[in-house]
This record gives C-alpha cells, sequence and structure tokens, in this order.
C-alpha cells in the first residue's frame, strides 16, 4: 500500500532517520509513537509529500488515494464549510468544479466533455457527495445551518472538526492524521473513535491520548535510534510488554525458558482482555498477530513523578456553595454546590473549557467569583498546576534556581536536593542549569510538576496537566495519581486520565453542577444523565 525505502533524515550533524525500510498495508491502524523530538510529525510530513526527506523515497501503490488532515486551521477561510470537506478528495472535486464551470458557460460543443465527465462522477459516487459530505459533519457536531457558511466565520474548534471531516471524506485509502483528538470533545472523539475501528483501509496516526490509540489502532511504530519498527498490538499492550521486557533484560540470572513462559502468559492474559473489550470487535487481527518474539525493551526514558504529603488531610477537605463565575458577558457556571471528601478524585469538566480554568482560578483566589463563597479545611495544603502556566516562567533563573524558591527549609533549598527533584523529571547534569524562560511547553511542565512535588501538598488541582507531555510523561503522570493518597480536582482531554485516576465526576454547566460518585466512562454512557446534561446546558 504505502512503503517507505532506503529513508534517512538529517538536520545538519543529527540524524533523524537511518536507512528507514517499511511499510504501511491495508486494513490496518498505525499509532506512530516516539519521544519528543523523534521525529512523529516529521515523519507524517513525509509520508505526505510535504517534506522531502535527506534520501530515500516513499511511494504509494498505483491508483491509491492519500488524504492527510489539515493542520492550517485557516487556509480555506474563502471556502464554504461543505465545498472545504469535498475538497478532501481532490479528484472528486476537480471533476465537479469543471462540469459546473462547463454548464456556467453552455455551448453545444462543450456538451460532449459535460457528458464524459457526468459518467466519470458517477463513477465516484459523485451525485452523492454533498449528502455524504452533509451527513460527516452532522456527525462530527458541524449543524446544517452552518454547512454553507464560510469557514472563516466559524470558530477555532468548530474548524478542526471541519478539517477532520474533510480528511475522513470519500474513503482515502491511505489516511494519515497528526494529533487528530485535539480541541475535540468527548462525545466527538468517540464517534471517531468508532469510525476509525471500523475503517477498512490504512491509517496512519499520531496522538498523545491512550485511550485514541487503544481503540483503534491494530500496530505500534515506534520511533527508536533513528528507526521504525511495527509491532503487532495497541498502545496499551506495547507499554506493557516493553516494561516487562525491560524487567527481564534486568533479570541476568533469570533462565530464557523462564523468562518465555512469562512472555507467553502475559500475551494470553493481554489477547483475553482485549477479546472482551467493546473496541476489539473490529481489530481481531491484532490478538491473532501477537508475537512473543516482538516484545523487547525500549530507550525511553520515564519520568519518576512521586507525590508525598506532608500530613494526611483530615474528613473536611472543601466546602463549595452557590459559586458563579461569568467571562466577557457569558455565564460559565452558576448554584455550584460541592462538599469535598478525604479521598475523592474528581474530574471536572464542561461543555466550554474556560469554565473549569475559571473554577480553578477562583479556588486559588486568583478570580473573584460573581456569587457565592468558598472555604478549605484547616487541614488542607493545596498545589495548583494552572493551564497557563507563562508567569512562572518571565525570569531567566536555572533551574535550580527557579524550583529553589519554593524550599521551605534550608536543607531544601541545597543544590543536591534541587537537582534529585529535577532529576526525578529528566533534567540532570547539564540540563538542570538551563534558563526557565527557554524551556519548551512539556519541559515548563515537568518543572510545574517538579514544583508540586516539593510542596507536599494533600489537595492537587490540575487544569489540562497532560498538555505538552510526552506519551512517556502522561503515563508516569497517570500512574502517580492513581497511586495518590490525598484528594485530586483534574480536568483532562485524555480519557485514559479521566477513567483510571477519578472516583468522581463534577460538570459545571450555566445552571447549576451535576455531581457523581461513579467511574468516567459510566458517568458518560448514563442515559438518565445524559437527558440531564442536555437540560442543563439550555439558557
Amino acid at each position: 500500500m504505502l512503503s517507505v525505502s532506503n529513508l534517512s533524515v538529517q538536520f545538519g550533524k543529527r540524524v533523524l532517520f537511518d536507512e528507514v525500510n517499511t511499510t504501511f498495508n491495508n486494513g490496518n491502524c498505525y499509532g506512530i509513537i516516539g519521544a519528543n523530538g523523534a521525529g512523529k510529525s516529521t515523519f507524517l510530513k513525509i509520508l505526505s509529500g510535504k517534506m522531502e526527506p535527506t534520501s530515500g523515497h516513499v511511494s504509494l501503490e498505483a491508483g491509491k488515494r492519500m488524504s492527510v488532515l489539515e493542520q492550517n486551521h485557516n487556509k480555506h477561510d474563502e471556502d464554504t464549510v461543505l465545498d472545504t470537506v469535498l475538497k478532501g478528495n481532490k479528484p472528486l472535486y476537480k471533476i465537479k468544479t469543471e462540469i459546473d464551470t462547463l454548464y456556467a458557460d453552455y455551448t453545444d460543443e462543450n456538451a460532449e466533455k459535460i457528458g464524459e465527465l457526468q459518467v466519470q462522477f458517477e463513477e465516484m459516487n459523485g451525485w452523492n457527495a454533498d449528502s455524504d459530505a452533509a451527513a460527516m459533519l452532522s456527525n462530527l457536531g458541524i449543524k446544517e445551518d452552518l454547512h454553507y457558511t464560510l469557514m472563516a466565520d466559524l470558530d477555532g474548534k468548530q474548524k478542526v472538526r471541519v478539517l477532520l471531516a474533510q480528511a475522513l471524506f470519500g474513503n482515502p485509502d491511505v489516511l494519515i492524521m497528526d494529533e487528530p483528538t485535539n480541541d475535540l470533545d468527548y462525545e466527538t472523539i468517540s464517534w471517531l473513535e468508532n469510525f476509525l475501528a471500523n475503517y477498512d483501509n490504512c491509517v496512519i496516526v499520531v496522538s498523545h491520548d491512550r485511550h485514541f490509540l487503544d481503540a483503534v489502532c491494530t500496530h505500534i511504530s515506534d520511533i527508536d535510534f533513528g528507526k521504525i519498527n511495527h509491532f503487532s498490538g495497541n498502545y496499551t499492550f506495547w507499554y506493557e510488554s516493553s516494561q516487562l521486557a525491560a524487567r527481564q533484560r534486568a533479570q541476568q540470572n533469570k533462565k530464557a525458558e523462564e523468562k518465555k513462559k512469562e512472555l507467553e502468559e502475559f500475551i494470553r492474559r493481554f489477547s483475553a482482555n482485549v477479546a472482551k473489550s467493546k473496541q476489539a470487535t473490529s481489530r481481531k487481527k491484532m490478538i491473532e498477530k501477537l508475537n512473543v518474539d516482538e516484545i523487547r525493551p525500549t530507550s525511553r526514558r520515564y519520568p519518576a513523578i512521586i507525590f508525598e504529603r506532608e500530613r494526611e488531610a483530615g474528613d473536611q477537605i472543601l466546602n463549595v456553595e452557590g459559586l458563579a463565575a461569568s467571562l466577557d458577558g457569558d455565564l460559565l457556571f452558576k448554584d455550584i454546590d460541592l462538599n469535598l471528601q478525604k479521598g475523592d478524585k474528581v474530574v471536572v469538566f464542561s461543555r466550554d473549557s474556560r469554565a473549569t480554568t475559571a473554577f480553578y482560578e477562583v479556588l486559588n483566589n486568583n478570580q473573584k467569583p460573581d456569587a457565592g463563597e468558598f472555604s478549605w479545611g484547616v487541614t488542607t495544603t493545596q498545589s495548583y498546576l494552572p493551564l497557563d502556566n507563562s508567569k512562572f516562567f518571565e525570569n531567566d533563573l536555572t533551574l535550580v534556581d527557579w524550583l529553589r524558591q519554593w524550599a521551605k527549609t534550608e536543607e531544601e533549598r541545597e543544590e543536591v536536593h534541587i537537582r534529585g527533584f529535577l532529576g526525578k523529571m529528566i533534567f540532570s547534569g547539564e540540563e538542570a542549569l538551563k534558563k526557565s524562560n527557554v524551556l519548551s511547553g512539556g519541559e515548563k511542565v515537568r518543572c510545574m510538576l517538579s514544583r508540586m512535588m516539593m510542596t507536599r501538598a494533600n489537595v492537587l488541582m490540575l487544569d489540562e496537566p497532560t498538555n505538552h507531555l510526552d506519551l512517556e510523561s502522561i503515563t508516569a503522570f497517570n500512574n502517580s495519581l492513581k497511586n495518590f493518597k490525598g484528594t485530586v480536582l483534574f480536568t483532562t482531554h485524555d480519557h485514559e486520565f479521566a477513567q483510571t485516576v477519578a472516583n468522581r465526576v463534577v460538570e459545571l454547566t450555566p445552571n447549576g453542577v451535576i455531581d457523581r460518585y461513579t467511574t468516567f466512562d459510566e458517568y458518560m454512557e448514563d442515559k438518565k444523565i445524559k437527558e440531564l446534561r442536555e437540560k442543563m446546558y439550555q439558557v
């Protein structure tokens, strides 16, 4: 289907890919993974022809069509929403445009040409193109009254959905997507997961959403040591098997036969679990292809995110009464009544992401509420990871001096102690002397996590904590919160985070709060809650 031959990519002295040879086959969904800077997005650009490799080439099977999720959200601002989707199938749209042009200047001479084009158009199912595009838009939450609106008149989140419909339109033979779940809500991501899980052609995707990768992938394509290796299975299987292989490598005295039995038993257990999961119904081939010989340790470095508490909190954590907030005249939430208990791990969310951010800002006294009040328990200490952390990095301190700002004792101020926290977040050696105002987004979040670990708070508040982090950091962070003995309030678009950490769901709406002790999946799938949610958002 799509083959890569002797592909190398080099920037100056840095070799990103070295003589890569691989094939992407029909019927499979490949999740491209790799540490930050490994070249995931670069590889997708090369596959899609938007970038040339240093050497080697990419070839698509003759007669096959490739579609790429557009990253430039303003590219189609002068087109209508429906035309933007139709342009996803370039051969079809070209013929449609030619027919429309000939009809606009109709003569007997071009009648024969119109007839020839209409035959081609019919063979491509062109007469149903408008209705097919409209149906896809509706499935992605773009209502019919917007279909003939100019793209320039849509907001950013609506544009993302239209461009997603464009990429999916016309059943492309190869579908390439870089972070397709960004800016999508849970319902839209769920629709996309189901669509791709039943997609018969080849899909190549980069994503930091582990639930998404688990739901759609038949293979994980790992970028490591300048090579790309395909592993049968989804992300969880790859992660757990690579961790098992790393442990086995460390057990030098263990006999080879014992190791093989352990790996085979792992595959049997995993296959059984996959067979029971709802997303496995259309991906059964994945189970059949799991191979003990494929399992290898990874070179990845996982940060050591460990939240400890200086003291255990009492039973009373947080009491909220009648809280309300608005922004630029828009009501974000009102009548919020909550009482947090010790051990609660609460996923806080809203259809308007501004609402959750305002909620945290109010609880941290960074914003005054429109109404209501709140009080923290006297035994609580809070640590907050805001959505916008830029104000923390406006100085040019080294990371050692930056983190020292939050030290409480002389012992904590010592460089050895500070470097210990930074080392856990993979800032070792000279990296700990980087200036804080030149960090990448992911590095800033890792610094903020170091700060949070140092405070040893018993209540954590996290607003979109996985933003900018790579899969390794997200996985380590997720495991840490599951093990944390304190209380957590968090907002995330990472489904796996929400499902595996939270034991309580709180949804903020313009008409009050929906508050349930349940898992996130149970909350989202409950029919009565769905009906209640629709009512609560009616203004």
